[in-house]
């Protein structure tokens, strides 16, 4: 039954309204996917033979000091990008099929993906190296099997969790809190996962504790799907009983003021914009990269950290205008909306948020007045000149965004557009260009007022900008419309 659904998939992708487009995904993916197995491959290599030979230590030891973190480090990925293929099997519930078949399938299919079983190349390489250079081969089986199945069970507690905001709160609190304890060397974090991960290898009846874990978590989330498993319960999307809100004293400023009005509730009511709140707080903690590597400390970098730093909203928001209005954009443009005063409205709301996030990466001023004022000409920048280019790369955007569910997909075929990629350019490369050149020439005070002084033109010049994004939002605007109507 299992390759029966595998083949109605096949002939699915083949038979589907944008083969090219999907084809062409497939192919960057597995690009992405041959080069990580490459450096995985590689790292298994590395990791042994510098352990072995450089540091004169046991490699299994060593690896198992590091694989709590790694295992931490894939529960997040997994959370954050693969999610179960039930629109695929929704269609199977109206037939005569078992429905633990379908579960099974389910679960048997999130195994199958690249976020499942790269890790294990690493640990099936490193594996067999060892064996190869005399490590015995009973515990060193062991020691892979306990280790593969319990980044296995990421899979399980993923499933779990997938839809409890609260609790993946909670277990992302406790993470930051192991993750300070062990930095700061209050708790041997590390030591602890050294010893729990090679008695795998020492003894080799540890995996029994993999094996059963894996077990149980397999049952109790097939009892948890199971029982939700109906097209009109756990497989419908969720509703809510609606609320009436406004903010009304944005409503004397006309159309912009409603559009704002609109946006401001949209981000308070949805999953995925919710998501772009708790992501744009968590970008003005991205300049703290910078203390621990002395890469980040480069002139360049460390402009590149005040643009994410007092720009996060604006990236995460912006570049997605009009995909969060894709579920009503069709009707929309029946109406008679002034597309200038839509995208004005965006712009505001970005450059608000980016005005305050200028006001507090003022903490950065701990460490030194100079990275907060790189931090303060890059928000100026990105007022000026990033915020137009953002929402002018959203002209290219066709991905249609589901509000009420959690975005977990991973290059998305509308989403990837070669006209928005060249928009980087004058975001990213020119402030970087500019800063670290008139820096190193001139010194800071030079650096920080020619990257504002540019933040300053393209303010000046925002209505003529204005003109060209509205007349790209127009060219666009059928192709959008279709990518937004076209539910394959």
């Amino acid at each position: 039954m299992f390759l029966k659904f595998l083949r109605l998939e096949f002939k699915s992708f083949f038979r589907g309204s944008s083969l090219g487009i999907n084809l062409a995904m497939k192919i960057l993916r597995l690009f992405a996917i041959l080069y990580f197995m490459g450096c995985l491959l590689g790292g298994a290599f590395v990791a042994f033979f510098y352990i072995k030979e450089d540091m004169h230590a046991d490699p299994i030891k060593i690896v198992s000091k590091f694989l709590l973190v790694a295992w931490a480090v894939d529960l997040i990925i997994k959370y954050m990008w693969q999610e179960m293929p039930t629109q695929n099997i929704k269609p199977f519930l109206t037939l005569n099929i078992p429905k633990k078949t379908l579960v099974n399938y389910m679960f048997s299919k999130t195994f199958l993906s690249a976020f499942s079983w790269l890790n294990s190349l690493f640990l099936i390489t490193f594996s067999g190296i060892a064996i190869f250079h005399g490590y015995n081969l009973v515990g060193v089986f062991t020691w892979l099997i306990g280790v593969s199945l319990l980044f296995y069970l990421n899979n399980f507690i993923n499933i779990l969790f997938n839809d409890n905001e609260t609790v993946v709160v909670v277990i992302g609190c406790i993470f930051a809190a192991v993750a300070g304890l062990t930095y700061y060397h209050i708790v041997p974090v590390l030591e602890y996962s050294e010893r729990f991960f090679f008695n795998f290898y020492e003894r080799p009846y540890f995996a029994v504790i993999s094996i059963l874990l894996f077990t149980g978590l397999w049952k109790i989330c097939f009892n948890h799907i199971y029982k939700v498993f109906y097209l009109d319960e756990g497989l419908e999307a969720k509703k809510t009983v609606g609320r009436t809100e406004n903010i009304a004293f944005l409503n004397k400023y006309g159309a912009i003021g409603t559009f704002i009005n609109n946006d401001i509730k949209m981000l308070r009511r949805n999953k995925v914009t919710k998501g772009v709140l708790l992501g744009s707080f968590l970008f003005l903690f991205y300049g703290m990269l910078m203390f621990s590597s002395p890469v980040y400390k480069t002139p360049a970098m460390m402009m590149v950290m005040g643009l994410f730093v007092t720009g996060g909203f604006q990236f995460l928001f912006g570049q997605r205008v009009p995909a969060f209005d894709s579920s009503y954009y069709p009707l929309m443009m029946t109406l008679n909306v002034p597309y200038k005063e839509y995208i004005k409205a965006k712009w505001w709301l970005m450059n608000i948020v980016t005005a305050v996030c200028m006001v507090l990466a003022i903490c950065y001023a701990y460490f030194g007045w100079d990275i907060y004022l790189t931090f303060f000409a890059a928000g100026i920048y990105n007022i000026g000149v990033n915020s137009q280019f953002t929402l002018w790369s959203g002209a290219f955007n066709k991905m249609q965004i589901d509000l009420n569910a959690k975005e977990k997909r991973f290059g998305q075929k509308n989403s990837f557009n070669l006209k928005a990629l060249l928009l980087l350019i004058p975001k990213m490369l020119l402030p970087m260009l500019v800063f670290a050149i008139v820096k190193i020439s001139l010194g800071l005070t030079a650096a920080v007022i020619s990257v504002a002084v540019m933040g300053g033109i393209g303010f000046v010049l925002r209505e003529k900008i204005f003109d060209i994004i509205v007349k790209h939002y127009k060219v666009e605007k059928y192709s959008t419309l279709e990518a937004f109507k076209n539910k394959d």
